[in-house]
């Protein structure tokens, strides 16, 4: 229907469905303060880290993410397998949070979901930008317009704003007026790492920029920066991100990494790693597809292409393919791997594999889905979660209950 409908008419509807759905819910958002977040990487985590904080501050919140929907102490898993719903989903979710007397909501906020009008009529009294690198080229027509998308929701939060100012798009989002700024950096910036020295569990730089951003929010709502510091400092990670799944012989990592920013950055952090944690070299081993089919077709043989120049071993499978012939998307990769890839259709075998060539020190690192419940395959949802299958195969690998 989107092929044929003109976008106008689409624009209306899904600006309607939003103007509709405020005001059947009463407004809630002038009722709560609505914390939303967003960039291309990092939202998930910076907004599990800012929920934690704030109830270990004392404080009720409500959280809407790519992982789940929680509501004070009630929460259900993201099934939708969107992270920023619509057709109302949100101003319902706000107003059950007033009924829980949440003080916070914290809200992902995505380029597709501003391009549909999820963020219209909800008053956000933050907003957060983490980082920006190209994603969603198709969807948006250009890495301006996506940019500009996520602008929109600076232009219409007057209140606070607190901005990466490492990122190379720092000034865009900086000209944006708002009643109050901070900025954050590893060196400069109001809240910085140079003053902080974060000492996090969960690896690489760019969570120490994910904690950074959420200790700004939390300093911008009068939370004390130490207090802050500690509770990121505790922080185990969020569920599919750079999660552990396998500690020995070899190590098994899961990420959500779909961007070629994203998987760059979790490939240096484990090759950091591994250099740090021993001393005879060891192979990093990976397996990725090309999350969605129908989107973004640029970045296939640039995933692949990094695969190759990271990783030892590279495994291509399949990860969502939609409507398209998954095995064209597979071969669309490994044009970026060339003779190093391994090309295997189904996932869980490709992971069966991955584990079957591991040695002692090595580490697995299975990108694309993180903790995603399901592969999405001509209309269906399949169940899945690639970390319940990588502890299956070991364990029928290894002989271990």
């Amino acid at each position: 229907m989107k092929k044929i409908i003109p976008n106008f008419f689409l624009s209306f509807y899904h600006f309607s469905l939003a103007f509709l759905g405020t005001l059947f819910y009463g407004l809630p958002s002038k009722k709560i303060k609505v914390i939303g977040i967003t960039g291309t990487n990092g939202k998930t985590t910076v907004s599990e880290m800012v929920n934690q904080i704030f109830e270990k501050a004392g404080f009720k919140v409500a959280l809407s993410n790519s992982i789940r929907f929680k509501i004070d102490k009630s929460e259900s898993l993201n099934k939708l397998r969107m992270t920023m719903p619509g057709r109302a989903f949100l101003q319902k979710f706000l107003r059950g949070a007033i009924k829980e007397n949440c003080q916070y909501a914290i809200l992902e906020v995505t380029s597709e979901g501003i391009k549909q009008y999820r963020h219209k009529f909800i008053n956000f009294e933050i907003a957060v930008f983490t980082n920006l690198s190209p994603e969603h080229i198709e969807a948006h027509g250009s890495y301006e317009k996506y940019r500009e998308a996520k602008g929109k929701l600076f232009q219409e939060t007057k209140n606070i704003h607190i901005i990466n100012t490492d990122d190379k798009e720092a000034n865009f989002f900086l000209k944006f007026p708002a009643k109050r700024k901070i900025t954050f950096g590893l060196e400069q910036g109001e809240i910085n790492n140079r003053e902080l020295n974060l000492k996090l569990k969960i690896p690489g730089q760019f969570n120490i920029y994910n904690a950074l951003a959420a200790i700004s929010i939390a300093y911008s709502q009068g939370v004390d920066k130490n207090f802050a510091k500690e509770v990121v400092e505790n922080f185990e990670g969020a569920p599919g991100r750079m999660e552990l799944v396998i500690a020995k012989p070899f190590k098994v990592f899961v990420d959500y990494a779909f961007t070629p920013a994203a998987l760059e950055k979790v490939y240096q952090t484990l090759i950091k790693l591994n250099n740090e944690t021993h001393k005879s070299p060891s192979n990093l081993i990976c397996v990725l597809g090309s999350c969605g089919g129908g989107r973004d077709r640029w970045k296939r043989p640039v995933l692949g292409a990094l695969a190759k120049n990271y990783c030892q071993e590279v495994i291509i499978t399949n990860e969502d393919p939609y409507n398209e012939d998954p095995m064209e998307i597979i071969n669309q990769v490994a044009k970026g791997v060339g003779e190093k890839a391994k090309k295997i259709l189904d996932r869980r075998e490709a992971i069966r594999e991955a584990l079957k060539i591991a040695k002692e020190n090595d580490i697995v690192i299975i990108t694309g889905k993180g903790c995603e419940p399901s592969i999405c395959i001509k209309g269906k949802k399949i169940p899945w979660d690639d970390r319940d299958v990588v502890r299956e195969e070991f364990n029928r690998l290894f002989n271990q209950q």
